[in-house]
């Protein structure tokens, strides 16, 4: 049975995963500008940092949200954060367009770390780009992914759908079985489509607070 600390240490491992390629690409980029005389190359050494540093601080802020303590010591959390957060994950590059349809000024911390996870994991499957929309009212979440190629692995649907054991559980499964479990906690439940003709649609419906 997989505890909080081992909980804990699956989701570490998938934020390091995330964070190795742009951490790794500034340490490449300090020791290229450190030998480098050429002042156009200088410049676009310069460059390739502060697109690795924005990267990176980007990463952080949506797994703050995501996995860590969201808005603090208070009970909701801004939509614009988590609006904020996505946008910095998916849209700084233009490969993912964000729809956002979210009329709520704020909403619980459960309901926002589900949001962000399932934006994650619809994000991550489109994997040559393309639409990711987001819509939350009332007690219903909906995550909707559509572009020329969708790829949602089975151990991806199981976390989410509860159906993986936990000792089975992987780093890369971490934030689906977090969906799951807190809207298990709650009394609520996930729902996930079948990816056709190019659309992925993730569902969540918690109580009413």
């Amino acid at each position: 049975m997989t505890n909080a600390v081992d909980f804990s240490s699956l989701l570490c491992s998938r934020l390091c995963h995330d964070l190795l390629s742009p951490v790794g690409a500034l340490n490449n980029g300090i020791e290229l500008l450190a030998d480098e005389t050429d002042p156009e190359m200088r410049a676009r050494c310069i460059e390739l940092l502060a697109e690795s540093a924005r990267a990176s601080a980007n990463k952080l802020k949506f797994f703050r949200l995501a996995f860590g303590a969201a808005g603090g010591f208070a009970d909701q959390v801004d939509t614009r954060e988590a609006r904020a957060a996505i946008e910095g994950l998916f849209g700084q590059d233009g490969k993912i367009l964000l729809g956002w349809m979210v009329a709520e000024p704020s909403l619980n911390k459960t309901a926002i770390k589900i949001l962000l996870n399932l934006a994650l994991i619809a994000g991550d499957a489109l994997v040559r780009g393309g639409r990711l929309d987001v819509g939350a009212e009332g007690s219903e979440i909906v995550i909707r992914a559509e572009g020329p190629r969708l790829v949602l692995d089975s151990e991806l649907r199981d976390a989410l759908l509860g159906w993986t054991s936990e000792d089975a559980l992987s780093p890369r499964a971490a934030a689906a079985w977090l969906v799951h479990q807190l809207a298990k906690d709650v009394g609520g439940s996930v729902q996930v489509s079948e990816p056709e003709e190019g659309v992925l649609m993730f569902g969540a419906t918690l109580p009413r607070p």
